[in-house]
């Protein structure tokens, strides 16, 4: 079958950055993406499995502001930081 493709600019780099490097075909390429991409959605699968970082609590900060680097060195190392 032939069809006309509008490629978004970023698909469209990353299409001919693989292009060069496999030595493939464009119409190879974008059959087997389309292929795995397809067989992927109908499968239910998601392609990327979001990861959350978990948090932790590091208590309450012991310094009034962390605006004056000076003073937090100073807390952080002593006063012989200088």
């Amino acid at each position: 079958m032939r069809t006309t493709l509008t490629l978004d600019d970023d698909v469209a780099v990353m299409l001919e950055r693989t292009r060069k490097q496999s030595g493939g075909r464009t119409k190879q390429i974008v059959n087997e993406a389309l292929r795995r991409g397809l067989t992927q959605e109908a499968a239910g699968g998601s392609p990327h499995t979001h990861y959350r970082t978990p948090s932790s609590s590091l208590g309450r900060c012991l310094l009034g502001s962390l605006d004056d680097v000076a003073e937090v060195l100073a807390v952080a190392e002593g006063e012989s930081f200088r």
